[in-house]
């Protein structure tokens, strides 16, 4: 018991970092995606896209590369800064938060996209500045769909098994998740109970998860339209 609440906690943490660091950049690129034109954005459309058609171990591989010692991103990393993601819960993080990317950015674009851009010229029209009328009026009705697409990408996070183990390995205590350890669990005999553990809890994460993105995102729905 005391190995299967290790690896939930270590879920956890991965999920957790993964969805906050990609909260900010997926908003960046929500909102760019959905307000902005300009040459190329079909492209940067598609490679926000990308992790979510090409195989997972693809991109654990395209991972691997850039983050290795000899990579562009690593090298980096060990000559300025001595540390590396190899093999350690920190890779884990960056594999999952590049697998929960797409699904954020297309929840929150959709949310950024509903907004009538009339009732931000009104604000403007009263007095309000530019970033006044986005943070009293834009950001408050797409908060359902932002609260939506963070939970959403957590619930993607702590499910991240190919560029995982592709990228970081399966190391127990450091970047064994869930996914992974429901792996090494069938690769054993007898196994069978552990991996119906193991599946029972992260069928209760996700859903949970799932749960609390709809709670979260009619309960801002409620508040806002109270407003």
């Amino acid at each position: 018991m005391s190995d299967l609440a290790d690896i939930v906690r270590l879920t956890l943490l991965v999920g957790g970092s993964a969805t906050l660091a990609c909260l900010p950049v997926a908003f960046l690129l929500a909102w760019v995606l959905a307000r902005w034109r300009f040459p190329g954005k079909v492209v940067l459309d598609a490679l926000v896209h990308l992790p979510l058609v090409v195989p997972p171990v693809v991109t654990g591989w395209v991972l691997l590369l850039a983050f290795a010692p000899a990579g562009p991103v690593g090298g980096v990393l060990e000559r300025w800064f001595g540390v590396s993601v190899l093999f350690r819960w920190t890779g884990a993080t960056i594999a999952a938060a590049v697998m929960a990317l797409p699904l954020m950015v297309r929840a929150m674009r959709l949310s950024i996209e509903a907004v009538d851009r009339r009732l931000e010229q009104a604000a403007r029209t009263l007095g309000a500045s530019r970033w006044r009328a986005y943070a009293t009026v834009t950001l408050p009705l797409a908060l359902p769909g932002v609260l939506a697409g963070a939970v959403l990408g957590f619930a993607r996070s702590i499910g991240e098994f190919g560029a995982t183990i592709t990228f970081v390995s399966n190391v127990p205590g450091e970047t064994q998740t869930l996914p992974l350890a429901i792996y090494s669990a069938l690769q054993q005999p007898n196994g069978e109970q552990q991996v119906w553990r193991l599946a029972a809890t992260s069928v209760a994460l996700s859903l949970g998860a799932l749960v609390l993105s709809e709670a979260l995102a009619r309960r801002a729905g409620r508040g806002i339209h109270v407003l």
